[in-house]
């Protein structure tokens, strides 16, 4: 059995997985983070309906690429804390012999990871400690796991906003997918100027106003649509392009909560 040394939790600022567990509705959150989660739903309540139909897009993601286009291996970075439908219960639902490995660099996730995320029998689940600022590390580390001779389905969920500069982001998203052979994928969402599925009441709800919020807590930064569709630069976009989560390969029953100021693709490596 694998000594991990003993996690430690700064509990005075906020982290994104510990906000976003908050709006999730989990307990793996500490007040600071309630503290900034609730700052944010002062200015955007529909924040709370933007984190589940993240994750119902990554969910229907992961069931394309491998349902569809036969992907058994996933390198998700920045995963989050583990909530319902994780990458590796998604994807071995319908491959048992798929292998994940999840990347992030909060101990609290870690933690749980590695106490919950557990594989088939047939598959392989792996953690890596590490930023996204890092991604020669994270190759190195899912090459040990992945075979990258092979399709990989490299997941980017509300990471990239967390990643100041753009070129940055920019830069680490081609260093990682350059590396990823013919046929991997890529699957990104964040945070965007997407206000077509906002109601009219919260029409005025803008960019400026979550980064002013983001500002003061982890620093999250939301982009214009275009930038985010920059990130599938070299690649094809799986149809329907860039879109709001709810209208990835899904059509929202009526009623159905829908998340502006968000975007998301799925981009195939020729």
């Amino acid at each position: 059995m694998t000594n991990y040394p003993p996690p430690t939790f700064d509990t005075t600022r906020p982290h994104s997985a510990r906000v976003w567990n908050y709006f999730l509705g989990g307990k793996d959150n500490f007040p600071v983070d309630r503290a900034h989660g609730d700052e944010s739903i002062a200015v955007f309540p529909q924040i709370v309906d933007v984190a589940r139909a993240s994750r119902a897009f990554l969910a229907r993601a992961i069931t394309h690429l491998v349902a569809e286009e036969g992907v058994r291996q996933f390198l998700d970075v920045g995963t989050g804390l583990p909530v319902e439908n994780n990458t590796h219960q998604v994807a071995q639902r319908f491959a048992p012999e798929s292998r994940i490995v999840y990347v992030d660099n909060d101990p609290m996730v870690l933690t749980h990871a590695r106490a919950l995320l557990t594989s088939s029998p047939e598959g392989v689940t792996t953690y890596l400690d590490a930023d996204a600022r890092d991604p020669d590390r994270i190759l190195s580390f899912a090459a040990e796991t992945l075979d990258f001779n092979k399709p990989i389905g490299l997941m980017f969920m509300s990471i990239m906003g967390l990643i100041p500069d753009l070129d940055e982001a920019y830069s680490i998203a081609r260093r990682m997918v350059g590396a990823l052979p013919s046929g991997s994928f890529l699957v990104l969402e964040d945070g965007s100027d997407d206000t077509t599925t906002a109601p009219a009441a919260n029409k005025d709800v803008t960019v400026e106003d979550m980064n002013q919020v983001s500002s003061t807590g982890y620093g999250y930064r939301y982009r214009s649509v275009a930038e985010i569709t920059r990130f599938f630069d070299g690649l094809e976009l799986v149809e329907p392009g860039i879109v709001s989560p709810p209208f990835w390969r899904h059509d929202p029953e009526p009623g159905e909560p829908l998340a502006p100021l968000e975007s998301c693709g799925v981009g195939r490596k020729p």
